[in-house]
């Protein structure tokens, strides 16, 4: 990835070109920010662009530090721990049984069955892998919902979608029509999906973020703005930090 420096400090982050692109624009991802310029931008445009936002980029970059410091904190998957799903804070509840593989289901909270000769040293490990691919299906399968929600009404079909582990962005969409989705996207509450979900898909129509790509996310979306609002806000609630208790 490119990087920036400003004094000492160096901030990397996503550059795009786009042939439809008409001028530059730096727009937030989840752990950096991403610029998005014309084809023909030269090393030097791009730099005078940097430079002239350098103010905004200093704020944007403080201010996702704060959010990494806020991140929800995870020392043991255990019964009365709590991880995020959909937008609230969830309980999970560890039973063993006689099986051999680790459990996971919901209902109003997370049902964990472990198997009952996993070792104390490797039963976070498992659990939290476990949990993790639990996620991951159940966020394919509402994003494919959605695509057959709205990818017939508004002409937007994509080849497919995957779900991927994305540091620095919360989706995106293929030249091959492909659309990739960040899978702590999860920890939002369906409605944000949903605005994900067709965000990307509106870029099957719209490369870029001109008004014409606002105005399509509208029309399938009309309450939008409010759903970008919550992922902008809350980002910081969109996963976990697993870390060891302090001794």
């Amino acid at each position: 990835m490119p990087i920036y420096r400003i004094g000492a400090q160096e901030i990397e982050y996503t550059l795009r070109r786009s042939p439809r692109a008409r001028k530059a624009s730096l727009s937030v991802t989840p752990k950096s920010f991403e610029l998005l310029v014309p084809d023909s931008a030269t090393d030097e445009q791009i730099s005078a662009v940097l430079d002239r936002r350098r103010g905004w980029i200093i704020e944007t970059v403080q201010h996702m530090a704060e959010r990494a410091k806020a991140q929800m904190r995870v020392y043991q998957f255990v019964t009365g721990a709590k991880i995020p799903y959909r937008g609230r804070m969830t309980r999970l509840t560890i039973e063993p049984f006689d099986g051999s593989l680790v459990e996971v289901s919901f209902r109003n909270g997370f049902q964990i069955r472990k198997p009952v000769d996993l070792s104390p040293e490797s039963s976070d490990t498992i659990i939290e892998s476990a949990l993790r691919l639990w996620l991951k299906r159940r966020v394919r399968d509402d994003a494919r919902d959605f695509v057959r929600k709205h990818g017939e009404r508004h002409g937007l079909k994509p080849r497919g979608v995957q779900i991927k582990e994305q540091k620095h962005m919360w989706g995106s969409c293929g030249q091959d029509r492909q659309i990739n989705l960040n899978w702590h996207l999860i920890f939002a509450p369906k409605p944000v999906l949903e605005y994900a979900v067709v965000h990307e898909m509106c870029h099957l129509k719209h490369r870029n973020h001109e008004p014409e790509f606002w105005d399509l996310v509208g029309r399938v979306l009309p309450d939008w703005q409010e759903r970008k609002a919550w992922l902008d806000k809350n980002e910081h609630m969109l996963g976990w930090e697993k870390v060891e208790a302090s001794v």
